[in-house]
């Protein structure tokens, strides 16, 4: 059943400068209240174009399209769990994936503002036998870092293929199974990654900053950044200074801890995933939210009330450009600038988890799709937006 909540108007501050001391709002703007026509014909054509991508196509999850700070549409469809038959409701949250890469990014730039680090700090300064020299908390952030992806180590064995000639003179390729060091037993943390880094020392695939190369490994030490400056663990830290301050009463991040209550995704067959061995790792997944509170999160972020102008500009500025093209990454965040798009945006996937937060700066609108059961329709969602920018737009967004 299709529900929709049109909010009144909410006030956003003027961007808060950045400083270590408690940033100052010293003026109050409020979005532009949309007609109440307006708002029925926004809302018409978004349930269609909904429908025709994800409504009648598949689609197990959540949605919510808002535009100056009012919800114009939300949906909530399937479930929640297959065995049980559990619906599906705005209060169930979903596995973020990469999205959860947003919040620790913003983490980072908060503790930035109070003076607790900064961006230029290098890993080592925070864990002395971390093998690598010349990486900083920037390069962490804008995956410039050079540091292969945890995915493609922390396993038991890979594959590698190789050329060789043949007698007839002809270059062919061939595969190996290279065996790799052996893991800990049982689920992996973010302090295990760490301790492998350290003792086997991974190759990186370049020297830092030499080029963007998204890499999981960057935010979940960042995690640990996080963990080392505030004392606290990362799933604490974050409901007691974000959460719960924004009022994200759905929203927490999966650990160790909660291995019994793992909720599980889904293949597009309805197989449900069991949880793995790399699946307790955080920072860059494992946040679990629902879209009405990533609906606060992108409030907060519009009036300011987490992060100032100031560190969402740094954040927002792109740090790739070793390919002409529209898209880029900031600091935590990907981008998208064309001619008539500002976007800020981040998509994720983990299992049958996929996830879209779509940031629309210049029409100050956000379209959030959350999924447990891979659809990849999910990351077409931007072709929503054509319902208030009067655009078709077919412009792709990285997932």
């Amino acid at each position: 059943m299709i529900a929709r909540t049109f909010s009144i108007a909410i006030l956003m501050g003027l961007f808060q400068s950045c400083s270590a001391q408690p940033p100052e709002k010293d003026s109050v703007e409020t979005y532009a209240p949309i007609p109440s026509s307006n708002k029925a014909v926004y809302a018409a054509e978004i349930e269609k174009q909904y429908k025709q991508l994800l409504g009648n196509r598949g689609f197990n999850g959540s949605i919510l399209v808002a535009k100056n700070g009012e919800i114009l549409f939300e949906d909530y469809q399937g479930f929640s769990n297959f065995k049980t038959k559990e619906r599906i409701a705005p209060n169930t949250p979903f596995h973020l994936a990469s999205v959860s890469k947003t919040f620790t990014g913003m983490a980072i730039m908060k503790l930035r503002e109070q003076g607790k680090l900064n961006l230029d700090d290098m890993v080592t300064d925070f864990f002395p036998s971390f093998p690598y020299s010349g990486i900083t908390v920037q390069l962490l952030l804008n995956h410039r870092s050079g540091l292969n992806n945890y995915v493609y180590f922390l396993v038991d064995k890979k594959v590698e293929t190789y050329r060789v000639k043949t007698k007839k003179g002809r270059w062919v390729r061939r595969k190996r199974i290279i065996k790799m060091p052996a893991l800990k037993p049982g689920l992996l943390t973010n302090q295990d990654m760490l301790d492998y880094m350290v003792q086997y020392k991974p190759a990186p695939l370049f020297a830092p900053d030499r080029a963007f190369r998204y890499s999981n490994t960057n935010y979940a030490l960042l995690a640990l950044i996080i963990e080392k400056v505030t004392g606290q663990s990362y799933p604490t830290y974050m409901k007691d200074s974000l959460f719960t301050p924004l009022g994200m009463t759905d929203s927490y991040v999966f650990g160790l801890a909660d291995t019994a209550n793992y909720i599980p995704s889904y293949k597009n067959n309805n197989v449900p995933y069991g949880i793995e061995k790399l699946d307790c790792i955080y920072g860059d997944k494992n946040v679990y939210s629902t879209v009405r509170d990533l609906f606060l999160w992108d409030r907060a972020l519009h009036e300011g009330t987490y992060v100032s102008q100031t560190s969402q500009t740094l954040a927002y500025q792109p740090y790739s450009f070793e390919t002409t093209s529209f898209h880029n990454y900031g600091l935590g965040w990907r981008l998208l600038n064309s001619p008539t798009e500002e976007i800020v945006y981040h998509n994720g996937w983990w299992h049958g988890n996929n996830t879209v937060f779509t940031r629309y700066i210049k029409d100050t609108a956000t379209i959030i799709v959350l999924g447990n059961r891979y659809n990849r329709n999910i990351y077409k969602a931007k072709k929503l937006s054509s319902a208030f920018t009067g655009r078709t737009d077919s412009t792709e967004l990285e997932e």
